[in-house]
């Protein structure tokens, strides 16, 4: 499915730039101008703030957060002018965190559990999505400055990891006691993929300068206004927003 959509936005591209070798090169005579851009996405979702039940990350792991896409962009007044696009991206991480007296609900032996985990916890988080900014843009100079909302269409997601070399207190930190070791069998698993949303909203803040005439570099910040899981979600008890930067290549189709 991801490749399909992939190639799909391929194919759309193409067309662009077939139609932007033109002598005109706007899009049907609208005053738009394509670009296409290809780069990463680094980040996470976490809260906002370190909460005291996670003590510190022990590693954290890059993930394919590949982000490719196009651009159109047309002037309005002077330096001002709109940006609209559509990029096809993954916004993943894995982690490995220590945690004390952490709300985890786990899997182990074929037995669900729930309490409390001191121990260390490995989050493994996969987001492929399209995602359409619409941005005001502001020209100073070379610089092309851009900030407004973005929207976001989940295609595939996953959130799964394990707890280890720990313990889990039942239902509270007074429960039952149940150890959790290293390997596999050992440890408690858990996904809670089928907990996350859909769509994201959120807050994009970026800049693009070309240091050639048809070539340049971005970068960018996007803000998740909304937690990456549905609201009726709480086993973990902090909203885990996703909050990444970009960076990349992009390149000037006229």
């Amino acid at each position: 499915m991801k490749r399909f959509l992939a190639y799909v936005l391929l194919m759309v591209m193409a067309g662009a730039v077939a139609h932007a070798a033109r002598p005109d090169s706007t899009f049907l005579n609208t005053g738009f101008f394509f670009e296409g851009r290809v780069g990463y996405n680094i980040g996470g979702s976490a809260p906002l703030g370190m909460p005291a039940t996670i003590r510190k990350i022990n590693r954290f792991s890059l993930t394919p957060n590949v982000t490719f896409g196009l651009g159109a962009y047309r002037p309005i007044n002077g330096r001002w002018g709109a940006k609209v696009g559509i990029s096809f991206e993954n916004k993943g991480m894995e982690t490995d965190a220590n945690v004390k007296n952490y709300h985890m609900e786990i899997t182990k032996g074929g037995e669900t559990l729930e309490g409390v985990f001191t121990g260390n916890v490995v989050t493994r988080v996969t987001q492929w999505m399209f995602t359409v900014p619409v941005q005001v843009t502001c020209d100073v100079r070379k610089v092309r400055l851009r900030a407004g909302p973005y929207f976001s269409y989940l295609t595939g997601y996953k959130f799964d990891g394990w707890a280890y070399d720990g313990y889990l207190r039942v239902d509270d930190p007074t429960g039952a006691k149940v150890v959790l070791g290293h390997e596999d069998g050992e440890r408690g698993e858990y996904d809670f993929s089928d907990s996350m949303r859909r769509f994201h909203v959120g807050l994009g803040f970026g800049v693009d300068w070309y240091f050639m005439k048809k070539f340049g570099v971005w970068a960018d910040l996007n803000w998740g206004l909304q937690g990456i899981h549905k609201s009726d979600f709480h086993t973990i008890e902090q909203t885990l927003f996703p909050i990444y930067g970009a960076f990349g290549i992009t390149y000037k189709i006229r």
